[in-house]
C-alpha cells in the first residue's frame, strides 16, 4: 500500500475552479515499490572492475584518433556512393558512441548497462529511419533496400502458402509429408520467440490470449496477406499449441527460477577458484535482480485492452512491413529486427509496467516511448505504402464471426467495468466515487472522505462526495 499526494479540483457547470486541496490517497499496488527500494533484494559486494568504470575522456580520445587519421592521414576517395555510404555510417557510429557513454542508464544492468544504453541508440536510429521512409514514395522505399542488399527491391512472387491440409495422403509415398513440409526454420524461431515473449511479459494469462488472438487475426487477414493462409492443424495444432504453448510453458518454468534464485553478486577478483570465476562470468549475462508483473486484467479493463492492442499491433507489423517493403520472410532483416524488439522491448515492458503501477514514476521510460513510436510509425508506412491492400473488406463470414464474438466478450468487461460513479486509475483499484447523496455543487466545501479497504485483488478505494474532480499528473 503506497501513500501519495493528490492535488484535486472541484469544477462548476461552468468549468471553473471551485475549490482546490491537496489530499492523501492510499493506493493499492500490484509490486510493493517503497518496500522494494527501503530492502536490498540484491546482495552486491561493490566491487568495480575496469568494465564498469566511466572511459568518457578514453572513448573521446580514440574518436579523436580515428576522425584525426581520416582528416589528414586517409586518401581521398573520388566515388561519392562510397563517400556517401561510408559518411552514413560514421555519422550513425558516433551517434551510437555518445549514446553508450552519455545516455541515462535504463532498468536493466545486465550483461552491462552500455549494452542496454546501445539497444536504446540503435532503436532511436530505427525510428529515424522508418520518418526518413515514410517520407519517400513506395518504389523509392524499397530501392533504398537495395543499399543494404542488392537482391531487395524486387516484387515478391506469389507462393501458395495454405497447400493441402491433408494429415494424412494416401496418394504420396509419404503419407506424412503435408506435416513434414511445415517443419521449417519457422519451427523453433516460433517456440524460441515465445518463450522470450513470456520472459517480456511475465504473465501466462496475457501471452495465452495474445496467441490465440494472433492466430484468428491470421485467420481474419488471410484475405489481404497470403502468409496468413495456413492449414487449421498448422494454426492450433503446430503454432497455438505445440510451438507458442511449449514456448510459453518453458517461459514461465524460467520465471519461477529467476523468482526464486538468490542474487547474490560478488566481484570477478574476489573470487579464489577458476570454476568460482567462470560460474560468475556467466550469471554475469542473468538479470541483476528480479520483479514479478502483475497485470491484474480484472481491475483495469482498458489497460487489459491496450496491452493487447500494442502487442498484437506489432507482431502484425512484421508481416506488414516485410509485405509492403518487398522483404522475403526468410530474409536476415526480419531477424535482426525480431531481436532488436525482444530486447528493447524487454526494457520497454519494464518500464510501461513500472509507470502503470508506481503512483512515484511521473512519465513513460524513454524506450517504452521510443517502441511505442517504432509500432506507430510502422503502421502509418504500411497505411502510406499499401492502403488498397489493407482496406480490403473483411469477408461476410469472418465479419459475422467477430460480431458474435464481440457481442458475448462485451458482457464480461460490461459488468466488471461498466460505469457505477467510479473512476479507476493505475494497476491497483483507486476509485473516486461520484455519490448523488452528497452536498450539492454549490457548496464548495468537500465532504467527508471516505476510505475504504477491498480485498486484495480490488486494492483500496478513495470515496469522495464532489460532482467532478479533475487529477492533476504529468503525462
Amino acid at each position: 500500500m503506497l501513500s501519495r499526494r493528490d492535488e484535486l479540483e472541484m469544477t462548476g457547470e461552468n468549468g471553473l475552479l471551485l475549490i482546490s486541496e491537496t489530499v492523501d490517497i492510499q493506493v493499492r499496488t500490484a509490486h510493493d515499490w517503497e518496500g522494494y527500494k527501503k530492502r536490498k533484494p540484491v546482495w552486491d559486494d561493490g566491487t568495480l572492475s575496469f568494465f564498469w568504470r566511466a572511459h568518457t575522456l578514453t572513448v573521446l580520445f580514440c574518436l579523436t584518433c580515428a576522425l584525426v587519421y581520416v582528416a589528414l592521414f586517409e586518401p581521398i576517395s573520388h566515388d561519392s556512393a562510397y563517400n556517401t555510404k561510408r559518411g552514413i555510417g560514421a555519422m550513425m557510429a558516433v551517434f551510437i558512441l555518445f549514446g553508450v557513454v552519455q545516455a541515462s542508464d535504463g532498468p536493466f544492468r545486465r550483461p552491462h548497462p552500455v549494452f542496454w544504453r546501445f539497444i536504446f541508440n540503435i532503436s532511436v536510429l530505427y525510428e529515424i529511419s522508418l520518418v526518413f521512409i515514410l517520407f519517400q514514395s513506395p518504389d523509392d522505399a524499397r530501392q533504398l533496400l537495395r543499399h543494404l542488399d542488392p537482391t531487395l527491391g524486387v516484387a515478391l512472387p506469389e507462393k501458395d502458402y495454405g497447400g493441402s491440409c491433408l494429415l494424412y495422403d494416401n496418394n504420396h509415398t509419404d503419407p506424412y509429408h503435408n506435416i513434414w513440409d511445415k517443419f521449417d526454420s519457422f519451427v523453433p524461431t516460433h517456440f524460441i520467440g515465445w518463450w522470450l515473449k513470456t520472459l517480456i511479459l511475465r504473465d501466462y494469462w496475457l501471452c495465452t490470449v495474445i496467441s490465440i488472438m494472433f492466430e484468428l487475426l491470421e485467420y481474419t487477414l488471410e484475405h489481404q496477406l497470403p502468409n496468413f493462409s495456413e492449414c487449421w492443424w498448422d494454426h492450433w495444432i503446430m503454432d497455438a499449441f505445440v510451438c507458442n504453448g511449449l514456448g510459453i510453458v518453458l517461459g514461465m518454468i524460467t520465471l519461477k527460477y529467476l523468482k526464486m534464485r538468490p542474487y547474490h553478486w560478488r566481484g570477478l577478483w574476489t573470487i579464489p577458484t577458476y570454476q568460482g570465476k567462470l560460474n560468475r562470468i556467466v550469471s554475469q549475462f542473468t538479470p541483476y535482480s528480479w520483479i514479478e508483473f502483475d497485470w491484474r486484467p480484472l481491475s483495469s479493463f482498458k489497460r487489459w485492452m491496450a496491452m493487447m492492442a500494442i502487442f498484437l499491433l506489432a507482431e502484425l507489423n512484421t508481416f506488414y512491413v516485410k509485405y509492403v517493403l518487398w522483404i522475403p520472410p526468410p530474409h536476415t532483416i526480419n531477424l535482426i529486427r525480431l531481436i532488436f524488439f525482444l530486447l528493447a522491448g524487454g526494457v520497454a515492458m519494464r518500464e510501461t509496467f513500472e509507470y502503470l503501477d508506481n503512483p512515484s514514476c511521473k512519465k513513460l521510460g524513454k524506450q517504452a516511448w521510443m517502441v511505442l513510436a517504432i509500432i506507430i510509425t510502422e503502421l502509418l508506412i504500411v497505411m502510406r505504402f499499401d492502403w488498397e491492400t489493407i482496406t480490403k473488406p473483411l469477408p461476410l463470414n469472418v465479419t459475422y464471426s467477430w460480431l458474435a464474438f464481440l457481442g458475448v466478450s462485451a458482457l464480461w468487461p460490461v459488468y466488471k467495468f461498466g460505469y457505477r460513479g467510479k473512476l479507476r486509475v493505475g494497476l491497483g483499484d483507486r476509485s473516486v466515487t461520484d455519490s448523488k447523496e452528497g452536498p450539492s455543487s454549490d457548496d464548495l466545501g468537500l465532504a467527508d472522505r471516505l476510505l475504504t479497504a477491498d480485498d486484495a485483488e480490488e486494492g483500496a478505494s478513495v470515496s469522495f462526495r464532489v460532482r467532478d474532480l479533475v487529477k492533476k499528473k504529468d503525462v
